[in-house]
């Protein structure tokens, strides 16, 4: 404060530039999302894939492999990985949508028994009703439109991986060139707010796709169980949505559950399916995750619900999914300097493990 007790005239103009530099990079994220969206998704791929690297060269027999072997197998896994999904994706789009005029029948006959099953008779003009409400939807329209649409998926998947490759190819020499571009204290700085990311970040998405690698495969043996049709890829939804906080997992046991009662006909059967998948997220979501990762990103509840928001507004499912990691980043980042230390604080869930005000740049 200055003596006449008005705020500081440095601390006013910080959080100006804030504020504009807010509202500029939000406008070019809009306007690059084509460009920007692949290098944010083959980043934060990166994290799991040095996670992975880093935890095989603990484990007995493959800890004598160099690091750029294990590296190298984990992208290789990496790629068939992103092979298979996007196979399981177009093989399934295909299959659902010769599918899509029987679950419309059935839907159908769930309705008529529905009506019986309360004692109550079928409308006359039941059949002009159906056709002029869920008769309307063309459902084999919308089947194709998705078709369509995984061609510019499969566009955005090749760059992701190409993109992946290189950067697991440089950031060995990346510490060497922070160090010959910034020399001194500088560069001291840099790497460790660099160190930062990579500790906090890293160890929560490898723990995060571990969860979700299990939560999947969980889904797809009840899935199975049941007979569900392409329990494979439900189950491969199920574990991608689970990286959106609180409202990802209502989600991923949606579309499957919608899809038992067009299969079935039955409320029965989808009623059994609904509680054996909500009941895997339960026990996922309040003992394993809790346990598993404890306290590796340190922001606030309601900061993880506006981000959320935010960046799904910014570049829809990818943004939501993205959300956690990048704002996580953006916090790490605002906290190693004094002028925007406080913002970070205000980010944390808990402000005593931001970093302390002496080892601000």
């Amino acid at each position: 404060m200055q003596p006449d007790g008005q705020p500081d005239a440095r601390s006013f103009q910080t959080l100006v530039l804030v504020a504009l530099f807010v509202v500029l990079l939000g406008y070019l994220l809009i306007i690059g999302k084509v460009v920007l969206l692949p290098i944010f998704v083959a980043v934060i791929s990166v994290y799991i894939l040095v996670s992975a690297s880093d935890w095989m060269g603990r484990q007995p027999v493959m800890g004598w492999l160099p690091t750029w072997a294990r590296r190298a197998l984990v992208l290789l896994g990496f790629i068939i990985a992103i092979a298979a999904l996007t196979g399981v994706v177009i093989s399934t789009a295909v299959q659902l949508a010769a599918e899509v005029s029987t679950y419309q029948k059935n839907v159908r006959g769930l309705a008529t028994r529905l009506f019986e099953t309360f004692g109550v008779d079928v409308p006359t003009d039941w059949d002009l009703v159906w056709n002029n409400t869920v008769g309307k939807i063309n459902l084999q329209l919308i089947a194709t439109r998705a078709l369509g649409s995984l061609s510019s998926l499969a566009g955005v998947i090749f760059l992701v991986v190409i993109y992946a490759m290189f950067l697991m190819g440089e950031r060995g020499g990346f510490a060497y060139k922070v160090a010959i571009a910034l020399p001194g204290q500088s560069g001291r700085r840099t790497q460790e707010i660099i160190s930062s990311i990579n500790t906090s970040i890293g160890d929560y998405l490898a723990i995060k796709t571990l969860i979700n690698i299990i939560l999947a495969s969980i889904s797809y043996v009840i899935m199975w169980a049941f007979g569900v049709d392409f329990a494979l890829f439900w189950a491969i939804l199920i574990g991608l949505l689970n990286y959106i906080p609180y409202v990802g997992s209502l989600i991923g046991v949606l579309f499957p559950v919608l899809l038992t009662m067009a299969q079935f006909g039955s409320i029965q059967t989808t009623i059994l399916i609904f509680g054996f998948l909500t009941g895997a997220q339960l026990w996922v979501g309040n003992m394993l995750e809790p346990l598993m990762i404890g306290r590796k990103v340190n922001l606030s509840p309601f900061i993880v619900l506006v981000s959320l928001t935010l960046w799904t507004s910014l570049w829809g499912v990818a943004g939501s999914i993205l959300a956690i990691p990048l704002t996580s980043i953006l916090s790490i980042v605002l906290s190693h300097f004094a002028a925007t230390h406080p913002i970070s604080i205000l980010l944390s869930d808990d402000p005593d493990h931001v970093i302390k005000p002496n080892n601000l740049i």
